[in-house]
């Protein structure tokens, strides 16, 4: 029998949202994990805030909403706050009631000075990976590392000679979107930058690839369970992805086993390779045969079984980027300038951890 809709509402309606979540749903295990986080983070809260005066959104909630918003795909504070009125997982999540309002979009950018001052955002992500080390999640040994792009809020037609006075630049038609002819002109890096985002760097993904102003992002995996314990967002360069390979490796606690480093073609140069000999790791990068010095990798290193495992286990890094180029958003950047957006890179990659170890700590991964 068909059915129909019941026209006569409720007047009332008791709704416990705490039933409304199920019981195995990582989400529970990841509100779990961040309010232990942010509760051994609270004296730096209390650094960033004065004593006195008007009470501001609590701090914890800004980051929980961060962590919302980069796990359920929302683009935008505005986006969040919107949804906040009426999702009832985000209230749940960041313990609010039916009842209370939602903060004001503009709360998110006045707060964000006070967490790039106190280096909230490496905080957060260097005790998310102290969790995962505690639970015994990830390798200490066995190491990945890749960069990607990650393309800068700023249009290519902010790409000026740097040496432009105002008067010299082409007068706009009063359009929000005004034409701007810049073929046949040859734009590089070394004599333009964007007049929006002054960071950020013409590059391309490879030949025949278009060029956009982007950052470099490089994450450092480890092997295990693919987590990631360090991330760093640079200047898009030539050099960028093996001199941020370099930093990354350089800042892993000391040990005195043997580590080993999985990377691509693009980091198997003489250089990178006696860097991670210096420090005692492994270069399990891939040999770039076709390099007119030939490979830095010989037989010593290829030959081992271990260094093909490595090969085969380092691709599980694309799925980091693609999670937070999908599932993120961060494709592009919402931010300007390269340490904002390192910042909100930062949060993103936490999300992605907090997300995996929920689902490892659940059995379901």
């Amino acid at each position: 029998m068909r059915g129909a809709k019941d026209p006569q509402t409720s007047l009332v309606c008791l709704v416990d949202v705490e039933s409304r979540i199920p019981q195995r749903h990582p989400i529970r295990e990841v509100k779990t994990l961040v309010d232990g986080i942010l509760r051994e983070m609270s004296p730096l809260f209390d650094e960033m805030y004065a004593a006195v005066g008007r009470p501001s959104i609590p701090p914890e909630s800004l980051l929980k909403a961060t962590v919302l918003m980069a796990l359920y795909s929302v683009r935008s504070d505005r986006m969040f706050c919107e949804q906040l009125d009426y999702n009832m997982l985000f209230r749940w999540f960041l313990d609010m009631d039916m009842t209370e309002g939602a903060f004001h979009p503009t709360t998110f950018s006045k707060n964000r000075e006070r967490l790039m001052d106190h280096d909230v955002a490496r905080s957060f992500f260097a005790a998310v990976v102290a969790k995962a080390n505690a639970e015994k999640l990830t390798s200490s040994e066995h190491f990945t590392v890749d960069g990607t792009l990650v393309e800068a809020w700023a249009s290519l037609k902010s790409f000026r000679p740097k040496d432009e006075s105002a008067e010299e630049r082409p007068a706009s038609d009063g359009s929000r979107n005004p034409t701007v002819n810049f073929h046949g002109q040859k734009r590089r890096n070394e004599t333009h930058a964007s007049t929006t985002d002054p960071d950020a760097r013409l590059a391309r993904k490879g030949f025949g690839k278009e060029a956009k102003l982007s950052y470099a992002k490089h994450v450092l995996m480890e092997n295990r369970n693919g987590l990631i314990v360090d991330l760093v967002v640079t200047h898009a360069h030539g050099r960028a992805e093996v001199e941020a390979a370099a930093t990354m490796i350089g800042r892993l606690a000391p040990t005195r086993n043997r580590r080993t480093l999985a990377a691509d073609k693009g980091y198997d140069t003489r250089a990178f390779v006696a860097r991670c000999r210096e420090l005692k790791i492994t270069p399990h990068v891939a040999m770039n045969t076709k390099h007119c010095g030939g490979s830095a990798i010989d037989g010593r290193t290829s030959r081992h079984e271990g260094y093909t495992v490595s090969q085969r286990v380092r691709k599980r890094v694309e799925e980091i980027f693609g999670w937070d180029k999908t599932v993120g958003h961060f494709r592009r950047t919402r931010l300007r300038g390269r340490e904002r957006t390192e910042m909100a890179a930062l949060f993103v990659g936490a999300s992605y951890n907090l997300l995996r170890i929920a689902k490892l700590l659940l059995g379901s991964a």
